[in-house]
């Protein structure tokens, strides 16, 4: 994948205004929406489920990237992919069987992917990237918005990306945490092409400029 994409995280987004926040998006120039699931189990924190993503769903036009943060994730895989979700990736250490998980889900036609913790060792899952679509690298701890972004997530970036050419395997890197203006360029220099922003977009006082920064284009 070439081009950037930015998927700015509904979390950061008015959970009274949903809606508004979904067609914001849309407007300011984001390519996905990014929804991040949490169980209050893998992570300490609790967000939405289903029926938020179907939800929006019903009024977004760009595809849904759904992350999901919980225990176990095959048990809620088909029921994620029927609220929805274009794109669906999960921790695979939190999942008994991951790699059936992938298969699951590229099985209903949805773009599958695992996602990396900060202390979570590449190499321990590389293998599963043979038959993921997408990985997603963290660049803060799951659960919490508004981290700071930790530079060595980095190298786990480039172990990605040279584990994809060296397999011949034709997927992007997608980061999250703590993404802005001042790293973005490093990060598309490090080999993502897909970048998660929260506080970076929701916050600015120009979205649409911050977008367009995230991408390289101003």
């Amino acid at each position: 994948m070439d081009r950037i994409l930015i998927a700015p995280s509904i979390l950061s987004g008015d959970f009274a205004h949903m809606g508004d926040a979904v067609r914001s998006i849309e407007s300011w120039g984001g390519d996905l929406i990014h929804c991040d699931v949490m169980d209050g189990m893998y992570v300490n924190n609790m967000t939405f489920g289903m029926p938020m993503i179907a939800d929006i769903k019903k009024i977004a036009k760009l595809p849904l990237d759904v992350h999901l943060m919980i225990t176990e994730p095959e048990r809620y895989i088909d029921r994620f992919i029927d609220a929805g979700a274009d794109y669906l990736t999960f921790h695979p250490d939190a999942s008994k069987c991951p790699l059936e998980t992938l298969k699951q889900i590229r099985s209903r036609g949805v773009r599958a992917g695992i996602v990396f913790n900060p202390n979570v060792p590449f190499y321990d899952y590389a293998e599963l990237l043979l038959d993921c679509d997408i990985v997603l690298i963290m660049s803060v701890y799951a659960g919490l918005g508004g981290q700071a972004f930790i530079p060595d997530s980095l190298k786990k970036v480039e172990q990605a990306k040279q584990y994809i050419t060296e397999h011949q395997l034709n997927m992007p890197i997608e980061i999250d945490g703590g993404v802005n203006e001042q790293n973005a360029k490093d990060i598309i220099n490090s080999g993502v092409s897909i970048l998660v922003a929260g506080s970076a977009v929701f916050k600015s006082k120009d979205p649409s400029k911050t977008i367009k920064q995230l991408k390289g284009e101003a």
